[in-house]
């Protein structure tokens, strides 16, 4: 059974850090590109809702194992006409047949799944052939000084922010499950520490 802090604390933690003005202006890069039938991992609080272009999206579908978090999914805005469901799921274990999805979007979310490439294989599994993968995620520094911090703190941080990790590579994990890279980007986030703030993103299809 889930602790108190894992139920009541959390999920409002995750809400507010994962709202912040930098990871929005993030999440607005990718999320509009999703077309089709679309599949989001770790949908969380839905903050990605009010980003999909309903004229472009016939459906989205969110996963996300939080109980807290998906009530404050169910709440979210979004714009009129989007048509969502939102389910108890994980990742790694996604409860789609192959080849289910156009699109799946995937944003600071593989930081705390227990297993990346499982989800990543999951997410590949479900893509129609050709399908889009769009992600945006936080993950290990390219300098070594900073890179260093984050494998010291990521003990701690992990128990405190539901198991995230500051220094898993999101974009060679994309690779690594077979994708291919339409194009990808990174930068340092703006008024955020560098040891939580190197962000990649990018778009890959599925061969």
């Amino acid at each position: 059974m889930a602790s108190l802090y894992d139920r009541l604390i959390l999920p409002r933690l995750i809400g507010c850090a994962c709202a912040s003005k930098p990871i929005m202006r993030q999440r607005a890069k990718v999320v509009p590109l999703a077309a089709g039938e679309v599949l989001e991992l770790g949908i969380g609080g839905g903050l990605n809702l009010a980003y999909y272009d309903a004229d472009r999206v016939s459906r989205v579908r969110g996963v996300d194992p939080s109980e807290g978090l998906r009530a404050r999914a169910l709440a979210a805005p979004r714009p009129q006409g989007l048509d969502v469901d939102i389910l108890d799921g994980a990742a790694e274990t996604l409860p789609f047949p192959d080849h289910a999805f156009d699109a799946v979007v995937c944003t600071f979310t593989l930081c705390s799944v227990h297993d990346p490439a499982a989800a990543l294989a999951e997410a590949r599994r479900v893509l129609k052939p050709g399908g889009t993968l769009l992600y945006s995620e936080h993950g290990r520094a390219p300098d070594p000084g900073v890179a260093r911090w984050q494998g010291r703190i990521e003990p701690v941080w992990k128990r405190l922010a539901g198991g995230c990790h500051l220094t898993r590579a999101p974009t060679d994990l994309v690779r690594e499950a077979g994708f291919a890279l339409d194009w990808s980007e990174t930068m340092y986030l703006p008024g955020t520490p560098r040891i939580l703030g190197w962000a990649e993103w990018g778009r890959a299809r599925r061969g």
